[in-house]
């Protein structure tokens, strides 16, 4: 497939220029790939530097007409775009056919978040006496102070930072 060269070098472009993570890589190449398989659906045999605008905009509006929310439409738009920025840099494409594509417009709402109460609650409760309790109570503390994603702190252990210094 002629992609996957361009593909693969998107890939490596994230993981040693941008520093993503693992999952976010993998869900840019799951926008790409998509987009390719679409295409494939489609009968549409074109190289990455042959795309238009017209046929992104109907590749959304085929995710649209699949009941994909507006929210994973503008994720996916978001990785195409992505993609496109890469090849522009590489001077794989002349033309970006993301520019002036937008995305839905979406609703933007406020987290529920716990009161001070709440939190101090929740850390009172830990049972001091258990051999876990000390790392629950760092654990819940460190959330709450730096404001983390759970997966953010579960993935601390295994960060650079703590490989080097023999954790």
């Amino acid at each position: 497939m002629v992609w996957i060269p361009y593909i693969k070098g998107f890939e490596a472009y994230l993981l040693m220029e941008k520093s993503l993570s693992k999952n976010s890589i993998e869900a840019y190449l799951r926008d790409v790939e998509k987009l390719v398989e679409y295409f494939g659906v489609k009968g549409i045999d074109l190289m990455p530097e042959k795309v238009k605008g017209r046929q992104i905009e109907e590749f959304l509006s085929y995710l649209s007409d699949l009941g994909l929310s507006e929210k994973s439409s503008a994720r996916m738009l978001s990785g195409i775009k992505a993609f496109y920025k890469y090849l522009m840099m590489e001077d794989a494409i002349s033309d970006d056919p993301t520019d002036g594509i937008a995305g839905p417009k979406l609703s933007r709402y406020l987290p529920d978040v716990l009161s001070i109460e709440e939190v101090e609650a929740i850390i009172t409760a830990i049972d001091m006496s258990e051999p876990t309790g000390q790392r629950n109570r760092a654990m819940l503390e460190t959330l709450y102070a730096c404001g983390l994603r759970v997966s953010e702190l579960v993935n601390l252990r295994r960060s650079h930072y703590f490989s080097d210094q023999g954790f």
